[in-house]
């Protein structure tokens, strides 16, 4: 079995992340949500309303599951068996990122890194971005899903 995680803060999920999603099952036969919880970070949504804005978004998916983690990304890998991280790329200055990061784990365990380019029309939605949309009453609707709702 092909087991991906997509890991990331989701806070909150994107359209950008949702495009990532859908495309990356068709490439593995399970992909994990697997949302990080990072003690040193403030967060917008609390982990129960980002989990479920994310399992509402995809309940209709049986080959996509959620899961709350913290630590490294590679030994939640190791603990859910999984072979590979999907990551998503919006431009240049996410690949020069995401690419240290990928060489890492690499360099820590045999997982290895999947990219995704963006879809056209989604690669300036950012979740920093939608939460300033959102602490300033704007119109965040096209940004998120419809399960994004508070």
């Amino acid at each position: 079995m092909k087991r991906a995680i997509f890991p990331g803060s989701f806070d909150p999920i994107t359209l950008g992340h949702y495009d990532i999603i859908q495309r990356g099952i068709s490439l593995f036969d399970e992909v994990i949500i697997a949302i990080g919880e990072n003690a040193e970070k403030s967060y917008m949504f609390t982990m129960e309303q980002r989990m479920g804005f994310i399992k509402e978004a995809f309940k209709d998916e049986k080959r996509i599951r959620v899961a709350a983690y913290s630590g490294l990304t590679v030994d939640f890998c190791k603990k859910v068996h999984a072979d590979f991280i999907l990551r998503g790329l919006r431009n240049p200055a996410d690949f020069e990122f995401e690419k240290a990061i990928a060489h890492t784990n690499r360099k820590l365990s045999e997982i290895e890194t999947v990219f995704l380019l963006t879809s056209s029309g989604k690669s300036y939605i950012s979740s920093s971005i939608v939460r300033d949309v959102i602490r300033n009453g704007g119109d965040y609707t096209g940004l998120v899903p419809d399960t994004v709702r508070f």
